[in-house]
């Protein structure tokens, strides 16, 4: 497991007690759905090259907020969001919802939980 640094760990946490956060299984569920989610991987450009959630789309944190509106112009449409851990799209998504977005939630545990559960990787 990944050490974060305190600074940073404490930013990710006090977004985690703000945002609406999932499991890996509900947003497989959620994801197979009739009506699936926008999913955004806020990885970045390497961590993306090696793989990622089927149907994702590549939004990095760095510039998920100045590209969303362009992206996904309505905000009331369902997004999850994930990074590799569920620390970086915890921030992700309280950005988000700072800039309006009302149906955001951030995929706990990442791209670590969903391959350990056996879970499909798309590669580039």
């Amino acid at each position: 497991m990944k050490t974060h640094n305190p600074l940073f760990l404490a930013q990710a946490l006090l977004a985690k007690s703000r945002i609406t956060e999932i499991d890996i299984h509900q947003a497989k569920k959620r994801l197979e759905s009739a009506n699936p989610p926008v999913l955004i991987d806020v990885r970045e450009d390497s961590e993306w090259q090696t793989g990622h959630l089927p149907n994702a789309i590549h939004l990095s944190k760095g510039i998920i907020e100045r590209d969303i509106e362009k992206t996904i112009p309505d905000i009331h449409t369902p997004l999850i969001l994930y990074c590799s851990g569920g620390y970086r799209s915890a921030i992700a998504t309280e950005q988000l919802q700072k800039m309006g977005y009302t149906n955001v939630c951030s995929m706990d545990g990442g791209t670590s939980a969903w391959i350990n559960a056996g879970y499909p990787i798309q590669k580039p």
